[in-house]
């Protein structure tokens, strides 16, 4: 039924598969606690872990399903068109589908009750006591049954892979953003970045590099299938409590005078220590510049944005209009965006959280309010504006690492955006507060590497721990809270052994 429908999908849109809809329905029905868990344990491969979970679920409900079939057919049925009919809804609410986008769902069923009907008669034929082995006579006749059986049964299960890949292949045939984004070309940006200062890397192992490599970004989104979006079917609507409404396309963004910029992202989801963080270099325009030809009104506080496949963020109005780097990015890294990451366009915003900001596959702009209109996670429990809170961690060595006594380097990053890090202190158990070294800056908006050097390391188990100040000197809380509901806090600490 899934491999049917999953083979269909691929003449329509990817936003027409039951299997990603479902996970897409789960997703939005999925209390926030629970969201939050699946992030702490998966991270990254949160998407991964909810796909498997659907896939035993599937798994156990087909069985039932077919033990089901061989006590009345007509209930069994009855159960797969009700699945279909969830399918179908889990399809229909998504906001980049439309009528013909339930097909796939409805041949999936279809194909589902007719191979139910095909194997129930196999096993029917191999169960004792059905004609074929009524008798010791027809013992053949029966063992002949039995293997039919099994060789259908391998059958359906090689089609379904088959289609499955198949689909798979068409997609990729078939997609023509895919094809644009590797033909398209970045215009030169009108202002260009400083280059990055020397000594903005500290050379340890175990240290990250200080631009994150794109296929190594943190990717956290509520988008089960990618939208494959070709840049000449985009188009971004600006409107609201604006003057002056309009809508943009994408060579009409191309055309205007692009900036760069380094800037470091980070999920409000991300623990004390965690790595759902990245610095990248970006291409875009200005959304002030956007913003002041759409001339907002008196009383507008908040844009609404929303990407490509219903997913909204409230960015505070003064945070895109004051003179911070807040992007309409099109390039990451001297690249077009990644699919995962946007492409082909989506928005950056220093000193905020990306759910309140960092809107992927962007294409509407509401100027509005925040007692008017409410966001995706904000409906969900999670605060309404998001500044990032200071933070800083250990690289290395990692948690439970062993490293030789004598001398031990530890590394990090710290980070506060729009704000800069002054300074950074390691603290070795209980011992005194002492300055580690730090790298170069590359920019207010960009995490800061420090390192510091601990003699005389003796044998045994020791804790390390950092604390950063801002460009204010302002010291980092230490009071810890968990991500919800604006961001985790605390300092972070290793536990490491001298030998």
């Amino acid at each position: 039924m899934f491999a049917v429908a999953q083979f269909a999908s691929a003449f329509l849109s990817s936003a027409s598969s039951p299997f990603f809809a479902l996970g897409s329905a789960i997703i939005d029905l999925t209390p926030p606690w629970l969201k939050d868990f699946a992030i702490a344990t998966f991270g990254t491969n949160d998407k991964l872990a909810l796909f498997v979970s659907i896939g035993i679920v599937a798994t156990l409900l087909a069985a039932l399903i077919g033990v089901l079939a061989k006590r009345s057919f007509a209930w069994a049925c009855t159960v797969i068109v009700a699945l279909a009919v969830v399918l179908g809804s889990a399809v229909a609410a998504r906001a980049s589908t439309g009528a013909l986008d339930i097909v796939p769902t409805v041949l999936g069923a279809i194909a589902g009750i007719g191979i139910l009907r095909w194997l129930t008669n196999l096993a029917g034929a191999a169960a004792p006591g059905s004609p074929a082995g009524a008798s010791s006579n027809n013992a053949p006749a029966a063992g002949t049954s039995r293997r039919n059986f099994l060789l259908g049964s391998a059958a359906s299960l090689a089609a379904a892979a088959l289609a499955t890949g198949v689909s798979t292949s068409l997609s990729a045939t078939r997609n023509m953003a895919a094809a644009a984004r590797k033909a398209l070309r970045l215009p030169a940006a009108r202002t260009k970045v400083k280059d990055l200062p020397q000594g903005v890397q500290i050379d340890e192992p175990g240290m990250p590099r200080f631009i994150t490599p794109n296929p190594d970004f943190y990717r956290i989104d509520t988008a089960l299938s990618v939208p494959q979006i070709d840049p000449s079917q985009w188009s971004l609507r600006i409107h609201g409590m604006v003057e002056n409404e309009f809508t943009l396309n994408f060579d009409e963004l191309m055309a205007e005078e692009l900036v760069e910029t380094y800037l470091t992202l980070t999920c409000v989801s991300n623990p004390v220590g965690g790595d759902l963080i990245g610095n990248a270099k970006w291409l875009g325009y200005p959304l002030r510049k956007l913003l002041e030809r759409a001339a907002p009104q008196a009383g507008a506080d908040m844009v609404l944005s929303t990407s490509h496949d219903g997913f909204s963020a409230s960015t505070p109005l003064e945070v895109l209009t004051d003179d911070r780097m807040a992007l309409l990015a099109v390039g990451m890294n001297g690249e077009p965006l990644p699919f995962e990451h946007g492409f082909p366009v989506r928005m950056v915003v220093p000193g905020l959280y990306g759910y309140v900001s960092a809107t992927k596959w962007v294409v509407d702009l509401e100027v509005t309010r925040f007692q008017d209109k409410t966001a995706y996670w904000t409906t969900r429990g999670w605060s309404e504006r998001g500044p990032i809170k200071m933070s800083s961690r250990i690289d290395t060595p990692r948690s439970f690492a062993k490293v030789p006594s004598g001398e031990v380097v530890l590394g990090g990053t710290a980070w506060a955006q729009t704000r800069g890090i002054s300074r950074v202190q390691v603290q070795i158990d209980d011992g005194p507060w002492e300055d580690a070294q730090l790298a170069e800056e590359a920019t207010l908006d960009t995490w800061r590497q420090w390192r510091h050097v601990w003699s005389g390391a003796r044998p045994g188990m020791h804790t390390g721990r950092v604390r950063a100040y801002d460009a204010s000197g302002e010291l980092q809380t230490s009071d810890r809270a968990n991500p919800v509901p604006n961001g985790a806090s605390g300092w972070h600490q290793v536990q490491f052994s001298v030998e």
